[in-house]
C-alpha cells in the first residue's frame, strides 16, 4: 500500500509495475486517472492550483486506502495525489487498486475515488482566462456517491 502527495508528476506504467512486481496473486489492476479539465463551465481554465495539510492529508488517505484493503481484499494499492499548480491536461490523481478478481479492483478504485471526491483533505482554486481564481465548493453530487458505500457492501 502506498499513499503520496507531491508536485511532481507521475509515471503511470512505472506504478503499475511497482505496484504489481513480486505479488503473483494479483488477476486484475485497476485504475483512475484524474486530470485538470480544460473548462470551468463555459470558460477555459488557466489553471488549477491544490493546496493541503501535510501529514493529516497523508494521515488520511493512508486511513482510506487501508480501509478500501480491508473492505474490498486488495493485493495491492497505491494513491498519488498532486499538488501546486497544474495546467489543464495534466494529471491530478492517480488511484491504482490490484486484486485476486476484477469486481473487487474495480469496486476499489470507484470507492476511493467517491472518497477522494468529498472527503480528502484537498483545496482546488480555479483560475480562468478571464479573470482571478475562485475556490472550488463541494458537490453535493460528490458526497452523494459516497454515502451509496455506507449502505451497501460491495
Amino acid at each position: 500500500m502506498a499513499v503520496r502527495v507531491q508536485e511532481m508528476a507521475f509515471d503511470i506504467s512505472a506504478e503499475i509495475a511497482a505496484l504489481c512486481d513480486g505479488q503473483p496473486g494479483i488477476g486484475a489492476v485497476a485504475t483512475f486517472i484524474g486530470k485538470v479539465r480544460q473548462s470551468a463551465g463555459d470558460t477555459p481554465l488557466a489553471s488549477l492550483s491544490l493546496e493541503h495539510y501535510p501529514g493529516m492529508t497523508e494521515d488520511e488517505l493512508t486511513r482510506i486506502e487501508a480501509d478500501a484493503s480491508a473492505r474490498f481484499n486488495l493485493s495491492a494499492s497505491c494513491i498519488i495525489h498532486r499538488i501546486g499548480t497544474l495546467l489543464p491536461g495534466d494529471d491530478i490523481v492517480l488511484v491504482i487498486t490490484a486484486a485476486p478478481h476484477r469486481h473487487n479492483a474495480i469496486a476499489a478504485v470507484d470507492f476511493l475515488m467517491d472518497y477522494l471526491k468529498s472527503r480528502a483533505p484537498f483545496w482546488k482554486k480555479e483560475t480562468t482566462v478571464d479573470g482571478p481564481g475562485h475556490w472550488v465548493d463541494a458537490r453535493t453530487s460528490d458526497a452523494d456517491a459516497l454515502a451509496r458505500w455506507q449502505k451497501t457492501d460491495p
